[in-house]
């Protein structure tokens, strides 16, 4: 299994700051599958409002993350090279919040292609902390060149 590191994670989507959400790939099955990580840091800009006494990272955070980390499964699999191509949502399904997400947790990514049609591809993806999976969706999006 492929890991990959955040410096080439970087040369494969265009995410930057505040909204990358994917520190590094574990492991990448061509064509098939991704385990991706992203730490969970009390500095994330959202913490200051969600909420002030209580963090929680956002529900639609994790969805982009498990996005992000869909993107890079797509990008690695196409070998799209450095803005080449950017992946687009199309449809966010089934999408269950199972557990919160706080500063100091590490969320593990695992993401799957269920089908493949042209531009279009279909994911499922849950994230899960210490082992319990606290998010999961599906959803369907479209590569587009850039």
């Amino acid at each position: 299994m492929e890991q990959i590191n955040i410096t080439d994670i970087l040369q494969m989507i265009p995410h930057r700051y505040p909204m990358m959400l994917v520190d590094r790939i574990l492991e990448y099955e061509h064509g098939k599958s991704i385990v991706g990580l992203k730490n969970v840091s009390f500095n994330e800009p959202h913490f200051t409002g969600h909420f002030p006494d209580f963090p929680v990272m956002p529900g639609v955070l994790i969805v982009e993350a498990m996005a992000q980390v869909s993107a890079l499964l797509v990008a690695k699999t196409i070998n799209a090279k450095a803005g080449e191509k950017t992946v687009f949502f199309m449809s966010i399904d089934n999408t269950k919040f199972r557990q919160i997400v706080q500063p100091g947790d590490t969320l593990y990514i695992y993401a799957k292609i269920e089908q493949n049609r042209g531009d279009v591809w279909k994911f499922s993806a849950q994230a899960k902390v210490d082992g319990k999976v606290v998010a999961e969706s599906s959803f369907a999006a479209m590569v587009k060149d850039r």
